[in-house]
């Protein structure tokens, strides 16, 4: 080396100078034309800097990739960033169809059972049946191989005239059956349940709202009127959502006309009109129950604020999420895309549909809180904000604050849950039982056309339960008699509904668990004496169950 610069008092201020200049060329780098700092050239600086002299190699897109969705979580909770590899499986949940094999499955004992086979599908097509269950896809062997859920349906689905090969196990048959099943369009349905509640009431059970949830609901309406009914249960419950339109246009189906439905404010949609009724809704005149819970979010909030801020129906159930955020997905040049929220939902009256999430505000722990608190099971331990009471259209007051407060309250139903049944639920084994049972069964409760009829063919309640705490015994749940007969009816139902769902599908299991649904059950009551008569009235419901009481 030089000996000059063995000398601290000549390389130090050089050194400085040459760090003084490179920071005033990356300060100027970061200044736009207007002088002020540019936060787009700062982070193109920086990432630039690592990539030239981090110590090593970094891949700068894998850098921006994982740090996206930190960034857009500091906006809110519902912006996000959707990597490219998984914004397929997005779209198609809320799409009218995804290509497939078109079943519907459950893990139990790391096995793939075969819940539901969509009826034209292409299994039905090849002959694939409820209760089989899946060992091998492609001549891979998949049971007992730990595989998730999200695995098993990325090896089932794929492009359309693609076949996959399945090995399946059907208790009929001593040998592995095997089937080539050619993926096809599959319809991806919002509605799990239709029919006829009680004597004029039809029920609809609907699980999103996705681009063929309109058509599925009108129906379903349509049938339901060909069957006498004249008054309707709408239940919401679980129902997190999805796109607006279908909730709008189903919100038109029961307004009069000229009656708003929602808004928007948003930073481009500040000076929007609400969206109103048309007029030309095939069911102006049905009386209407919602039915709502804590996760019933966003477009479900959308249809049950119009139903109610318009005095046209009843809300019924538990206080809804409040997901009240608008979001636009853009799709990028690399295939993922970016969802940003812009606006702001806000109902009939006003109301802003979102609850906070201010800093410091525990969002993600916000339904767990409810809970805690006792909101679940105690209408009065519900607080509302008085400063955000709003009127609806005749006058019923109704609360912001977050999510749609129900017109009648509903606590949680916890009877005949003891640690007997906790024990046998999280060990699976209703399921397993019902599963097991339905196989053995299947030749003779085939017969049964309809959920009545099937039920029809089962033992009596003792008799189907001591068979099944004996199934426990076997599977490691000791009998605790005391504890049985406080569950005696929690679990018969259960099972019921159950095998009602191995043979009849999703609809099935509705139609048995909802005859001592405690929410079902105050609804039927609730219409069936005339309070959901439009228009409702603040003298209609009592004080005493409404839950914005304090």
């Amino acid at each position: 080396m030089n000996n000059r610069f063995k000398n601290t008092s000549v390389w130090v201020p050089l050194a400085l100078a040459v760090a003084l200049v490179g920071g005033m060329w990356i300060g100027k780098s970061f200044m736009n034309t207007s002088g002020r700092w540019d936060s787009k050239a700062k982070l193109e600086t920086i990432l630039g800097i690592i990539d030239s002299n981090y110590v090593d190699d970094v891949d700068a897109d894998s850098l921006l990739e994982a740090s996206l969705p930190g960034l857009l979580s500091r906006l809110d909770p519902h912006s996000v960033y959707i990597p490219a590899r998984d914004l397929q499986g997005v779209n198609e949940e809320l799409g009218g169809s995804f290509s497939g094999i078109g079943i519907s499955f459950n893990m139990l004992n790391d096995t793939i059972n075969v819940l539901e086979v969509i009826s034209g599908g292409p299994s039905e097509k090849v002959g694939l049946l409820p209760g089989d269950r899946i060992v091998s896809i492609n001549d891979t062997v998949v049971a007992g191989m730990e595989w998730s859920d999200v695995k098993v349906r990325s090896s089932l689905r794929g492009p359309k005239g693609s076949i996959v090969k399945l090995g399946i196990k059907r208790p009929s048959s001593k040998s592995l059956l095997s089937f080539d099943v050619t993926r096809g369009d599959v319809p991806v349905t919002s509605i799990d349940a239709a029919y006829i509640l009680s004597p004029g009431v039809g029920y609809i059970k609907i699980n999103k709202f996705g681009a063929s949830t309109y058509s599925e609901f009108l129906t379903s309406m349509v049938t339901l009127l060909a069957e006498d009914a004249q008054k309707f249960v709408i239940d919401l419950r679980g129902n997190t959502g999805g796109f607006m339109e279908p909730a709008v246009l189903m919100a038109n189906e029961f307004l009069p006309a000229g009656s708003p439905i929602v808004s928007m404010k948003g930073k481009t949609t500040r000076d929007t009109s609400p969206t109103v009724s048309d007029g030309t809704g095939t069911f102006r005149d049905l009386e209407l129950v919602v039915l709502l819970d804590e996760i019933s979010a966003s477009a479900s909030e959308i249809f049950a604020g119009a139903i109610q801020d318009n005095d046209r129906g009843l809300v019924v159930g538990r206080r809804s999420f409040g997901k009240g955020l608008v979001q636009n997905q853009m799709e990028l040049p690399d295939s993922s895309a970016l969802r940003l929220t812009i606006a702001r939902y806000y109902t009939p009256s006003g109301r802003c549909i979102q609850k906070t999430y201010a800093p410091g505000t525990d969002y993600e722990r916000d339904i767990i809180n409810r809970y805690e608190h006792g909101e679940f099971y105690n209408v009065d331990s519900i607080k509302l904000n008085k400063d955000l009471a709003f009127t609806t259209l005749h006058g019923r007051t109704v609360y912001g604050g977050g999510g749609i407060m129900p017109d009648i309250f509903v606590p949680n139903d916890t009877a005949g849950v003891t640690s007997y049944y906790i024990n046998v639920m999280n060990a699976g084994l209703i399921q397993k039982y019902t599963f097991d049972y339905t196989d053995r069964n299947r030749q003779r409760l085939e017969a049964g056309k309809t959920v009545a009829e099937v039920v029809e063919m089962l033992p009596d309640d003792d008799m189907l339960l001591e068979d099944f705490v004996a199934y426990a015994k076997k599977n490691g749940v000791t009998p605790r008699w005391a504890l049985i007969n406080i569950s005696h009816d929690l679990l018969v139902n259960s099972l019921k509904a159950m095998i009602a769902r191995n043979l009849l599908g999703v609809s099935g299991y509705f139609e048995v668990i909802n005859e001592s649904d405690p929410t079902v059950v105050t609804a039927v009551e609730a219409i069936s004496s005339g309070k959901a008569a439009f228009p409702i009235t603040a003298t209609e419901v009592k004080p005493d169950t409404v839950s914005a009481s304090e």
